[in-house]
């Protein structure tokens, strides 16, 4: 099979499924292919078992992996684990470096403390920040002295390009990783923390009063998708690890470089469904699926109410498009949840784009308007039925 060539969907139900997601995110995204060709854009899918690829762009180009880092410092935090020198029910200290970290976080303070299993949900669910840095400090020491664990570990998975410079992958031009590193590091997750790694396919969590649901929405858009990881930072664009089984095979997706969410989770969809038809394994029906969680007794809110309505903040209506993106990805770095949309309009006949953050819960975009209105920038809050929007 070819290094470099994207096989298009071919089947009726490949089709359909692209339909489906295409009318859901309509008004939010381009065409799946947009990215492809974008400087930043790479991708790739293997087997999970064998290692062989069936598609792959640029995969071995530099790029930056925002919160795609993340899954390193759990693949060390999971080592600690199995190794006995940290359990599950142990508190992770609070210092003020990491409860200084920017959004997205847990919102914990210098000196409070939360266990080894509310931090790990917190990465795997929200990509906090904090807890990241807790947990780097927990086990490093401080969290620079844990990235050179990170990185060290890395190349002995063999992870040749990938360099790590903080736990959370919070934005630094020395911070670097391939889609192929990306694909070898989901591969070792699966593969050599199995039970840990079901902890990647937390729809949400209970923590301290508020339900915090996870950013990966193929989860519950993509039959067979069971994990991984979410990334973004302005650098990096919308980066996504993803492994789904169907027919007994597990691929490991990866796209980096996306413009928007849905257009990140739709390519991915497009390629993972191109793998699978090309081995001719066919959509299978949905089922339940159980976590870790449950047996963990973090407490998840029913199904049902996971994919409740959503909600959008609208931050402001401007005369161009790039005067709206700007505000959109401010509004982003101020309010630290969400993701960044611009929605083209009119008003009396003359063009106009709404700057958004989309995908958020009903207590997330209350956090973010406070934190815009505290800047003395507008915020309005939209609720968004859960026919309207699919996922983010």
């Amino acid at each position: 099979m070819r290094i470099g060539r994207v096989f298009p969907l071919r089947t009726s139900c490949g089709r359909a499924l692209l339909l489906l997601f295409g009318l859901a995110f309509a008004f939010a995204i381009r065409p799946a292919h947009a990215q492809i060709g974008s400087a930043r854009y790479s991708s790739i899918v293997i087997d999970a078992k064998t290692g062989q690829v069936h598609s792959a762009v640029s995969p071995d180009e530099l790029r930056h992996p925002a919160s795609l880092t993340k899954m390193m410092t759990l693949y060390l935090v999971f080592e600690a684990l199995r190794d006995r020198r940290i359990t599950l029910q142990q508190y992770v200290p609070i210092s003020r470096h990491a409860a200084a970290m920017p959004p997205t976080k847990l919102d914990l303070v210098p000196g409070a403390r939360i266990t080894v299993h509310e931090a790990i949900l917190g990465l795997v669910t929200k990509s906090a920040n904090d807890a990241a840095a807790a947990l780097g400090e927990m086990l490093g020491g401080e969290e620079g002295r844990f990235a050179q664990m990170m990185t060290l570990r890395a190349r002995a998975l063999g992870m040749s390009r990938s360099t790590f410079r903080n736990a959370s992958g919070l934005p630094d031009s020395n911070q670097w990783t391939t889609a192929r590193d990306m694909a070898t590091l989901g591969r070792r997750l699966v593969h050599d923390f199995p039970e840990e790694y079901r902890y990647f396919g937390t729809p949400s969590f209970r923590f301290r009063g508020r339900v915090i649901n996870t950013h990966d929405h193929m989860l519950t858009t993509y039959q067979g998708a069971d994990g991984i990881k979410t990334g973004y930072t302005e650098a990096s664009g919308f980066n996504l690890v993803t492994s789904a089984v169907r027919g007994g095979i597990r691929l490991v997706g990866v796209v980096l470089g996306a413009s928007h969410a849905p257009e990140r989770d739709l390519h991915m969809a497009a390629l993972l469904n191109a793998a699978y038809e090309r081995l001719d394994v066919a959509p299978a029906p949905r089922v339940g699926r159980g976590g870790l969680v449950g047996s963990a007794q973090a407490a998840i809110p029913p199904p049902s109410r996971v994919r409740a309505a959503r909600w959008i903040a609208q931050v402001g209506a401007f005369s161009t498009e790039t005067a709206a993106r700007e505000a959109a990805n401010t509004a982003r770095r101020i309010g630290g949840a969400g993701e960044a949309r611009v929605e083209a309009t009119s008003y009396r006949g003359k063009p106009l784009w709404r700057a958004q953050l989309i995908g958020l819960g009903e207590h997330e975009v209350q956090g973010v308007c406070t934190a815009l209105r505290q800047q003395r920038l507008p915020c309005t809050a939209i609720r968004i039925e859960p026919q309207q929007v699919a996922s983010r």
